[in-house]
């Protein structure tokens, strides 16, 4: 198996996550050459990591000869151009989230790396959790039928950084920041093949004085006729919450990645440290992250980016994700003005069509049955509409 030799562009929190995982997980990969747009921050990365050198020549470290992958870990607003020089370069690049600050941005983005003919890698952690990896194969199986609606939450107190709260800067507020994540957790479970039609959107600023939203709640219809629902804020108090439902025809799922699930603590000093990350306090009763990186989905996200590379096939979340998502994230603004469903314009759909979910069709006595339910004692009460008069009626039978 090959070691990567990576170029890493950024020392923010997200380049910590990704070289953590890097160095700490996998192994066999190295970050050999970080950039910093600032020479402190570059030099304290450097030595944090034990990395062999630091930058602060964005286009040095992306074409450093002993470096064969660049991983983007930079603000939205210097994606464009940082995924051009790697594609020029001929290098094999990951994009964090979102890969644009609208689709038209993305498009331009995947264009590059496709024309380059290099590997292009969606860098969305929270589709690679374990919970949601193994959700995602339960509902490919069939465990829940077909699916019929998905809710996915995020929420905290706000972004780490300056730049995050610059709309001019990262193309909007808690939709571009989280929401993104949102759509792609829903797309997972609805089926990547699923085309999203058309959305529904509000926003506000509601706490902030910015000029972008930090609510906002939205609808995505699929071709299928299943529905997406994502709710995002920059003002939910008390840490990160991190939750998905998912609704099927037999069944449901329910994940919990961030508060209650399993760990929780009680400090009554100010000397506890780190405790995850969004977290507002070291005391009271916290709700501590056992390995974050892998938690969030880091260490499953690089192993199968790596193991795409090398077995010549696309990652699970590609540039074409990316631009999708960043497609759906357009129609929300563009609803969330016009107050009305605003359709997902795409440039290229490339997957076929999704039949709608299909009615189950029971009858009983020529009746169709809408509803069976089991009675205490085990007889079943049947729900049933004639159809003929389309009148509705209920009997008990025999179980």
């Amino acid at each position: 198996m090959k070691a990567h030799h990576i170029s890493m562009l950024g020392t923010g929190l997200i380049g910590d996550f990704y070289t953590m995982t890097l160095h700490g997980q996998r192994g066999r990969d190295h970050v050999r050459v970080v950039f910093s747009r600032s020479e402190e921050r570059g030099r304290a990365f450097q030595k944090r990591w034990s990395i062999d050198e630091h930058t602060t020549d964005l286009k040095a470290a992306i074409e450093h000869p002993d470096t064969d992958v660049v991983v983007v870990a930079l603000p939205n607003y210097l994606h464009e151009q940082t995924v051009g020089l790697a594609a020029a370069a001929g290098k094999a690049v990951l994009c964090t989230k979102p890969l644009g600050r609208t689709a038209a941005e993305a498009q331009r983005m995947l264009e590059m790396v496709e024309r380059a003919g290099v590997f292009g890698g969606y860098l969305e952690d929270l589709c690679y959790t374990p919970k949601t990896l193994k959700a995602i194969r339960s509902v490919e199986a069939g465990a829940i039928g077909d699916v019929t609606w998905v809710r996915s939450r995020e929420t905290h107190p706000g972004p780490h950084s300056a730049w995050f709260w610059d709309g001019r800067l990262t193309g909007g507020g808690a939709i571009i920041d989280l929401g993104c994540h949102c759509i792609e957790i829903i797309r997972n479970f609805v089926g990547k093949g699923n085309r999203p039609v058309e959305v529904m959107c509000t926003i506000d600023t509601l706490v902030h004085p910015i000029e972008d939203e930090d609510n906002a709640i939205a609808l995505i219809r699929f071709e299928s006729g299943a529905i997406g629902q994502f709710e995002v804020s920059w003002t939910f108090r008390g840490g990160m919450d991190l939750r998905d439902e998912v609704a099927g025809t037999h069944g449901t799922i329910w994940l919990n990645h961030f508060l209650r699930t399993g760990f929780e603590m009680f400090s009554a000093g100010t000397e506890g440290g780190y405790v995850a990350e969004k977290a507002e306090t070291s005391a009271g009763w916290l709700f501590p992250v056992g390995d974050e990186v892998v938690e969030l989905g880091y260490v499953d996200m690089f192993s199968d980016m790596f193991d795409a590379m090398e077995a010549g096939r696309p990652a699970r979340e590609t540039f074409y994700d990316g631009y999708v998502v960043n497609a759906v994230m357009d129609a929300a603004y563009r609803s969330a003005k016009s107050r009305s469903w605003e359709p997902v314009e795409l440039f290229e759909w490339r997957h076929g069509a999704t039949p709608r979910i299909a009615k189950t069709l029971e009858t009983y006595e020529g009746q169709v049955v809408i509803k069976r339910e089991i009675l205490p004692d085990g007889r079943h009460k049947l729900i049933l509409k004639d159809p003929q008069s389309g009148d509705f009626s209920d009997r008990v039978v025999a179980g």
